[in-house]
């Protein structure tokens, strides 16, 4: 019965991309509630600057940067 649907909507509308854009746009929303949950825990924020997840990310940024210059070539 799914398979049926799927395909009828298909076919009607000569691809399924907007179909699989909502999915995708879905998906990353609910990444992103999931992250937020579990950054509004006390323990969690408390292990996550104990880390030191901003000094990550500083360490990190001359390696985007770097990959945006060889992309932009």
């Amino acid at each position: 019965m799914a398979l049926e649907l799927s395909e009828t909507s298909t076919n009607i509308n000569g691809n399924s991309g907007d179909k699989d854009m909502l999915y995708m746009l879905a998906g990353m929303s609910l990444i992103l509630f999931g992250a937020g949950l579990v950054l509004s825990n006390p323990l969690i924020r408390r292990y996550m600057s104990e880390l030191g997840v901003g000094n990550l990310a500083h360490a990190a940024m001359p390696d985007v940067e770097r990959y945006l210059k060889l992309r932009a070539m």
